[in-house]
């Protein structure tokens, strides 16, 4: 039995930042196993955010890896996302995991992978899960044309009620946290 947990999605804009996910567990592709799981955690003393997709019991083990990093390089989110990646994708056991993470703290917002990324966005904006596609548009839309009008929290939470609506593996079940 596979149990999957997407969409996360992460933005700073106006000198604020803000991480959203959906409550939804899918066991395989038909099954909605649960609707109001946590997968925005703060980490390192509440000053870092962290969000997964993916497999369950991976997210769980990369959160442990990562809280690890973080609290063996003092906060260095940048240096711990880098030594995650690096042991993620050259561990032959860790490597199996299927999950990733977005990780931010209020300087810094970047994307960490098996497969070795470690990926800061241009626009102070990224999406995982199978809602991230959805998610991501949405918030960049969100961003580009409310001007100041919207906070962080407001366009963390507006893009995902927007992928709720168009993707099938995403509720509207959500959990918004903020530095």
């Amino acid at each position: 039995m596979e149990f999957h947990a997407t969409t996360i999605f992460a933005i700073r804009h106006n000198g604020a930042v803000a991480m959203s996910g959906d409550g939804q567990v899918t066991v395989g592709n038909a099954v909605v196993m649960k609707h109001t799981a946590k997968k925005v955690r703060k980490l390192f003393n509440g000053t870092v955010l962290a969000g997964f997709a993916g497999s369950v019991a991976d997210a769980f083990t990369l959160y442990e890896i990562f809280e690890g990093k973080l609290t063996e390089y003092n906060g260095n989110l940048q240096r711990a996302a880098v030594e995650v990646a690096k042991e993620w994708r050259g561990d032959r056991i860790l490597r199996k995991l299927e999950a990733m993470l977005l990780v931010m703290d209020k300087e810094q917002l970047f994307l960490v992978s098996g497969t070795g990324e470690v990926i800061e966005p241009d626009d102070g904006i990224l999406a995982i899960g199978s809602g991230g596609h959805y998610a991501l548009a949405a918030g960049r839309a969100l961003k580009k044309y409310s001007g100041d009008t919207l906070t962080a929290t407001e366009i963390a939470k507006a893009s995902l009620e927007i992928a709720s609506e168009i993707c099938v593996f995403t509720n509207d079940q959500i959990i918004v946290e903020v530095l």
